[in-house]
């Protein structure tokens, strides 16, 4: 199993980075796992509504440059289905077993995903009704992608 997390901008703060390394280490017994950075277009603080698309339309360019045309795409979008970590476990163990062997997670910027994103891919995925930074949902990412292997292997964890 090959799962990319794709995220646009740089992950700075190195207490969140400790954590996704962390994850990734102990995913590697289960799946091959990339974690593909791509660049935030850097943007005023205060854009129009045209400008806003015009930042999401170039972030979009660059995320669909990485996602390869057989992958199974995953959007994190505040309208997404909202799942439990066994729910979660269940959909993923159910890709693998119909042959889906690459997983794309996409994290959108500060401003979110870009329609063009949004129609690639192949379910949106929710995790809370809540705002999150994209670098914190990041780590969340990685955590439950680690606990739904777990749960697929009846391992000790996610009680």
């Amino acid at each position: 199993m090959n799962i990319s997390i794709i995220s646009v901008g740089k992950l700075k703060e190195k207490y969140l980075k400790a954590g996704i390394e962390e994850y990734t280490k102990r995913l590697g017994s289960y799946a091959k796992i990339a974690e593909i950075e791509v660049a935030d277009e850097k943007a005023p603080e205060q854009l129009s509504e045209a400008d806003m698309e015009i930042v999401k339309k170039k972030e979009a360019d660059r995320i669909l440059a990485k996602v390869s045309p057989d992958a199974y795409v995953i959007a994190l979008a505040i309208d997404g289905k909202m799942k439990t970590s066994e729910g979660l476990a269940k959909d993923i163990e159910s890709l693998m077993t119909y042959g889906r062997s690459k997983i794309v997670f996409v994290i959108g910027g500060s401003l979110g995903l870009h329609e063009e994103v949004l129609k690639r891919a192949d379910e949106k995925l929710s995790f809370s009704k809540m705002t999150f930074p994209h670098q914190l949902m990041k780590l969340i990412l990685v955590e439950q992608i680690y606990r739904a292997f777990r749960i697929m292997k009846n391992e000790p964890y996610h009680k």
